[in-house]
């Protein structure tokens, strides 16, 4: 390919690379005069024409998504050229040697220049987390150390934009065996908390001088589904790689960790990080990593097809009516009533909302968002994980009024909000409170849950002596399980 040209425009000067997802090839741009870097994507082999339209069509739109975003740590994508048949990335060329060749070469970093990198490396993610991308193959050949010392993140072109089918076709994963999250190893199309793990097993290897797990290939995969990596002499990329996605300290918990590291201060982990042992594994997870381990011995690099059920929505980006999501049979049990109200939509600024209503008790769905975004549908995991926490802190033992003229509560009355106690079992994450009268009654049982990208808050609420305060609470907590299933059931 030396001395060809791309698009009439992009000269091949010599093959800078190889790997499972391409060729990167240094050529120069006649049109702007300038060198840039370009990357010739592969496709999988002894696939059928559709199934090749179908993923070059995918790979350019990713590109192209990848493209918009802006920031000093994520390598810059000027152009996308379809050609022989096949997608090409047109980036910014840089100078130095990736993560990965300098440990090999030098041997391990220290702490402190290890958590610089990755507290640049972290931002880059979040930024692109925030615009609903995931990197999906954060390894130490990903990460590149200019010789200007700027650090850079690359290799965005096989990254998944949340509620969008990917560059793989479903069941299809991609990623480096040893760095891979074992949420998608074993199937999960993963999420932010994915990329924080494959940063953590980066991170690791780059102050121990070699990876978390080691071996061939199956070995890799089957350590990783085991359970935790060997103790790290820092323990924070310990906390990052935690098996489970809940254990992990969230983003931006982790950045502050890293910066406070870079600098020399002592790190405190978060307090909810506890490298917990991973739940056990279902059995169809299990021959998914069986099948894993098998395919990679067999050879099988860089793609790895799977057979099985479809995963639980990881982002909502169409608008939901809430209204549908419990059935008139489940209204009228929880209210009850031999004739179930129907719901009402409704809005207001916290996002929509769906009420079912009558005499002296109603039940409420809102699906919410924060102050920045249009609608609940246009937030991002890790916004509404932020969210979750900020109406925890809101609304957690504090007081004020309220009123709901539909159930004939017109005038603003006071009332007291109970502590929050965090709960399993619903969502990804949840809590519940209750809402107390002057006498110290609860009239209102409330839980907020997140699932992927959205905040549900659902209330049920009866000024009625009959039902107990435990009734309360379990008819709200019902309610929230029911529009749970309703919505990964629409997702």
């Amino acid at each position: 390919m030396s001395g060809g040209r791309l698009a009439g425009r992009y000269t091949f000067i010599r093959q800078l690379g190889a790997g499972g997802m391409g060729t990167v090839w240094h050529a120069r741009d006649e049109v702007l005069d300038r060198e840039v870097a370009v990357k010739e994507l592969t496709l999988p082999e002894g696939i059928d024409e559709a199934s090749r339209r179908e993923m070059l069509t995918r790979a350019v739109r990713e590109a192209q998504v990848t493209g918009s975003l802006r920031h000093p740590a994520i390598v810059a994508l000027h152009d996308v050229v379809e050609e022989y048949g096949r997608p090409w990335l047109v980036m910014e060329l840089l100078r130095g040697r990736n993560l990965g060749d300098a440990v090999r070469d030098h041997g391990p970093m220290s702490p402190e220049q290890v958590a610089r990198i990755g507290a640049e490396v972290l931002d880059a993610l979040m930024a692109a987390h925030a615009q609903g991308l995931q990197h999906r193959d954060v390894k130490p050949g990903n990460i590149f150390l200019t010789d200007t010392g700027r650090v850079v993140l690359t290799d965005f072109g096989i990254a998944r934009q949340e509620g969008q089918a990917t560059l793989t076709q479903a069941g299809m994963m991609i990623g480096s065996p040893g760095f891979i999250a074992p949420e998608r190893l074993e199937g999960e199309l993963g999420g932010p908390g994915s990329d924080l793990w494959s940063l953590g097993a980066t991170l690791y290897s780059a102050v121990e001088g070699r990876p978390a797990y080691e071996g061939h290939a199956a070995d890799r995969i089957r350590a990783t589904l085991s359970g935790p990596p060997p103790p790290c002499r820092v323990p924070l990329f310990n906390a990052m790689m935690a098996p489970h996605p809940a254990s992990r300290p969230s983003t931006q918990a982790a950045l502050h960790a890293l910066r406070q590291l870079a600098a020399g201060r002592q790190v405190d982990l978060p307090e909810a990080t506890r490298l917990s042992r991973r739940p056990r594994r279902t059995k169809a997870a299990a021959i998914v990593a069986t099948a894993a381990a098998v395919l990679v011995a067999a050879g099988v690099g860089g793609y790895l097809y799977l057979n099985r059920a479809p995963a639980k929505p990881t982002a909502f980006t169409l608008p939901v009516d809430l209204c549908t999501l419990l059935t008139p049979e489940q209204v009228g049990a929880m209210l009850p009533a031999k004739n179930p109200p129907k719901g009402v939509s409704d809005t207001d600024d916290e996002g929509p909302s769906c009420g079912w209503t009558m005499v002296n008790m109603g039940l409420q769905v809102q699906a919410q968002k924060d102050s920045d975004a249009p609608s609940p549908w246009a937030m991002t995991p890790e916004r509404a994980r932020s969210l979750m926490i900020a109406q925890d802190r809101k609304w957690s033992g504090s007081k004020g009024t309220w009123s709901w003229p539909e159930i004939g509560v017109g005038k603003a009355q006071k009332a007291a909000f109970t502590k929050s106690r965090w709960l399993q079992g619903v969502g990804e994450e949840a809590f519940a409170m209750e809402m107390t009268g002057p006498d110290g009654r609860v009239h209102t049982g409330r839980v907020y849950y997140r699932l992927a990208n959205l905040v549900v808050r659902v209330d049920y609420t009866t000024i009625m002596s009959r039902p107990t305060d435990d009734d309360i609470r379990q008819t709200a907590l019902r309610a929230a399980k029911a529009t749970e299933q309703a919505l990964n059931r629409a997702g």
